[in-house]
């Protein structure tokens, strides 16, 4: 009797870990995604130097303004948020909210609890500790987060890329 008390006691909670929802990042309809800053001045000016620093980039509205954006230049489906997390590395999210999965409603940050806010739906999402997972609203109850980005680092030390998974 005592074996299948310790296969019981290793399985039931090895079930639970195994059996979490996972996460839908794939709402947002996918769309290219390069924003290229080559130089450290340029990562100065339009970049995210700083821990819970944050930046939007859509093309079609020029901003963030003076961004010196090139005919190679793509900004994803709602825009880009770039955001550098809590330990100061950077991360990007697709700014539509995936609740709604619509081009003209974007999340904002919220400066008083640093959480991404959907005007539309209310949810609101973790981008700089929790890689744009859901923390309330509808987007909670479906596991809907956004949408992520990849931030590779260029060749050049300062050089960085944002380009779509």
């Amino acid at each position: 009797m005592r074996l299948p008390a310790l296969v019981a006691s290793v399985l039931l909670p090895a079930a639970f870990l195994t059996s979490c929802e996972s996460l839908d990042d794939d709402r947002i309809p996918p769309m290219p995604v390069n924003i290229v800053f080559q130089s450290a001045g340029m990562w100065e000016s339009y970049g995210v130097p700083g821990a819970t620093d944050y930046r939007r980039f859509i093309l079609q509205k020029k901003l963030p303004a003076g961004f010196p954006y090139t005919a190679l230049s793509y900004t994803g489906f709602g825009g880009v948020l770039l955001v550098a997390d809590i330990l100061g590395d950077p991360q990007a999210f697709d700014l539509s909210c995936p609740v709604e999965a619509r081009q003209d409603i974007i999340v904002n940050i919220d400066r008083e609890t640093n959480l991404a806010r959907c005007p539309e739906c209310g949810s609101e999402y973790d981008v700089f500790s929790n890689y744009g997972t859901p923390v309330s609203g509808p987007a909670v109850t479906r596991h809907y987060a956004l949408t992520r980005y990849h931030v590779n680092r260029g060749s050049t030390a300062l050089e960085y890329i944002v380009v779509t998974r």
